[in-house]
């Protein structure tokens, strides 16, 4: 693929939120119909945010999440199908990974359910140690969540 006329950018205000809705229908199936609303709030929260372009169609996506020094996390790693194995989620992740908010913490983490391979071609290695979740569902059943949160100023 001659991808010369493709694209990447780090400029989060350029995140077209339809396109990114339709990006996340087509290509993750763990995220079908995210509300504008919420996306729009996910990339605000977000830094760096990169976007891959065609032309005036956006064909990739991916996020973090940063303290800048010892943790970040890369979420939503996202490519259109007709643009895979072309090697451009490689280099959106490692465009990720080269952003100053990321390329100076300790630890990089990431998540995904079936593409251990890919991430591990770029350097990634399985953690079995650190992961656990909590779900919003179930903070409804801690009540010190949210008397906590009751008491937030």
């Amino acid at each position: 693929m001659n991808s010369s006329h493709i694209q990447f950018c780090s400029d989060k205000s350029k995140v077209d939120l339809y396109q990114l809705q339709e990006l996340y229908n087509c290509t993750a199936f763990w995220a079908q119909n995210r509300p504008l609303e919420k996306l729009e709030i996910a990339v605000a929260c977000s830094h760096p945010v990169v976007t891959v372009w065609d032309g005036s169609k956006m064909i990739g996506f991916a996020r973090a999440t940063s303290d800048g020094v010892y943790r970040a996390t890369i979420w939503d790693v996202l490519i259109h199908p007709d643009y895979q194995r072309k090697g451009l989620g490689r280099k959106l992740v490692e465009t990720v990974l080269a952003h100053p908010h990321v390329n100076q913490v300790e630890k990089v983490y990431l998540m995904t359910t079936h593409q251990q391979n890919f991430y591990k071609r770029i350097g990634f290695q399985e953690n079995q140690t650190t992961t656990m979740v909590i779900c919003q569902e179930d903070f409804e059943r801690l009540p010190q969540i949210t008397e906590a949160s009751s008491q937030l100023i």
